[in-house]
């Protein structure tokens, strides 16, 4: 009895086990919740459907030799927020100088993933100004365009407009514009903050944009709108407008840790109760900044910016020594999801502008599933009839073990969280090749042995220990091949390296040692002295 005659056969449990188990999702319903395997193959964007983005990086302010550095910043800050962000095996590649294509299977939410991929999401606590400050910054404005209202024609017209409107009631115009600024009369007063028309929404948008406008606003100070979630309804009548001091108490740098949270039903803050926000924990530095800051202004209100957006503005109770604070403000759980991990992973190198966005439909990748599937049963099917025409119960055995071999690639690949593509698909169909190659080699040396005058069981042992070695080499080699596209390669090419790679260690495997198992327990038992091959 041979040393070690036990290790074959455990080896080929495992093997087949494994395989079994790590495939069985792929045949139990979704409906099934409490199967023990939870994970699934994942799905390219080619076979399951999903956005792709083109992404161009503004090169504004960087220098040649700093772009390369920029654009792999954002690269990994985009990988990270998409990781958080639940989109299984997303393909994220650089396209020639300052270019990126983002992949992401089975999304569905184009506006949230460009918004996610592109923002740089700078976070800022700034003081919010008094009722007295911001009046007076309103005037000041108002007061510098009376003397020269022609520096805004868009104001002008927009008073025109109202004007005639107002005399068609009967509403003598002109004492309103005496007393309401051409600025001013925009905005409704609402303490020390303001809100606006949603109508009036985009005039003061261009107005803030402007850089003449700028100039306009006192030293110290600067505008900024509320923000609303994407998902609030459009029947919103006002939008609130905020008067904040321009100097950052504490920024985003000084962040340690962001965290979407969902308040308890019993929280008493009404802003968190049942509602998502998001925790903060600063560093070291920042929580000395924190402290200080509401240390110094207690009873005053300190806004949460996030990209030039308040997403709140709370009243400062008293010194927070502990270095945490929460963001609160009208947003759904996927959008605070989305903003905490962007504050999360910090902010892009350099701002990014997307070029197009273009949207993969799920019954495109099923009409690629069915086609490479065909593809794949099709090339199969041709290698068992050949191999079971020509080696006849030995090509039957190859066939068998050849099943197991896909199924070992498509089980590995679940388990490891790689994802199939069409050139993924491709390679299970060389892979195929392959293994059968590895066959033939041994089959042929066997037949040789025979026709020496070798016994089968003789034939059989010196055909696989002797073909063992030639195998080995043409598969090392092609293993050394799939592991330089799979390092310098992207997107497709590593898919194609993946399943290239997986495929080479199960053909090893089912050539050397599963096929010569059950060739040595089936035809070999006794003392047969003919061998069907």
């Amino acid at each position: 009895m041979k040393k070690y005659s036990w290790l074959s056969p455990v080896l080929i449990l495992i093997f087949v086990l494994g395989t079994l188990i790590f495939l069985s999702p792929l045949f139990v319903p979704d409906s099934v919740t409490n199967w023990p395997i939870k994970k699934k193959l994942n799905l390219g964007l080619d076979l399951r459907g999903g956005i792709q983005i083109v992404l161009g990086l503004d090169t504004k302010g960087l220098s040649p030799a700093e772009i390369p550095d920029a654009v792999d910043s954002n690269i990994e800050i985009i990988r990270n927020r998409i990781d958080q962000f639940g989109v299984a095996e997303p393909s994220i590649q650089k396209i020639g100088e300052d270019r990126i294509v983002v992949q992401l299977p089975g999304a569905k939410d184009r506006t949230g993933a460009e918004d996610l991929v592109k923002r740089t999401a700078m976070l800022n606590f700034k003081l919010v100004a008094t009722a007295d400050e911001a009046q007076s910054v309103v005037t000041q404005i108002d007061d510098i365009i009376k003397t020269n209202p022609s520096m805004f024609p868009e104001l002008v017209e927009l008073e025109r407009k109202e004007n005639a409107e107002l005399k068609k009631r009967g509403i003598e115009a002109d004492s309103l514009a005496s007393q309401n600024g051409m600025f001013k009369r925009l905005l409704v007063s609402a303490d020390n903050t303001f809100s606006v028309s949603k109508n009036d929404v985009p005039v003061l948008q261009k107005l803030f944009a402007d850089s003449l406008f700028a100039s306009l606003v006192p030293k110290g100070y600067e505008f900024a709108f509320g923000s609303t979630g994407r998902n609030v309804k459009e029947a919103v009548d006002n939008r609130q407008l905020y008067v904040l001091k321009s100097a950052v108490q504490v920024s985003g740098s000084d962040l340690e840790k962001a965290k979407m949270m969902i308040g308890s039903s019993q929280d008493p803050n009404p802003q968190t109760a049942n509602k998502p926000y998001i925790s903060l924990e600063f560093n070291r530095t920042g929580a000395r900044l924190f402290e200080r800051v509401t240390a110094d202004n207690t009873g005053k209100q300190l806004a949460i910016v996030v990209d030039s957006l308040v997403y709140s503005a709370p009243n400062i109770q008293d010194r927070i020594p502990d270095g945490k604070a929460i963001i609160t403000g009208i947003f759904t759980r996927e959008e605070a999801r989305s903003l905490a991990i962007l504050l999360d992973q910090g902010s892009l190198k350099a701002p990014l502008i997307v070029e197009s966005t273009s949207a993969v439909g799920a019954s495109l990748g099923a009409d690629s599933i069915k086609k490479g599937l065909r593809a794949g049963l099709i090339g199969i099917s041709i290698v068992i009839l050949i191999m079971l025409f020509y080696y006849k119960l030995s090509g039957l055995i190859a066939d068998f073990v050849l099943v197991f071999n896909v199924g070992f690639i498509l089980a590995a690949m679940t388990l490891f969280g790689g994802t199939l593509t069409l050139p993924g698909i491709a390679g299970i169909v060389l892979t195929i090749g392959m293994a059968v190659d590895a066959n033939v080699l041994i089959f042929e040396r066997i037949r040789e042995e025979l026709d020496a005058g070798k016994t089968p069981r003789s034939a059989v042992a010196t055909g696989f220990d002797r073909a063992s070695v030639t195998i080995w080499d043409s598969q090392i080699t092609t293993l050394i091949a799939a592991f330089v596209l799979y390092q310098f390669g992207t997107g497709a090419v590593r898919g194609f390296a993946l399943t290239l790679t997986i495929g080479v260690i199960g053909s090893i495997f089912c050539a050397i040692v599963f096929v010569r198992y059950i060739m040595e327990k089936t035809m070999l038992s006794g003392d047969k002295k003919t061998l069907s091959i």
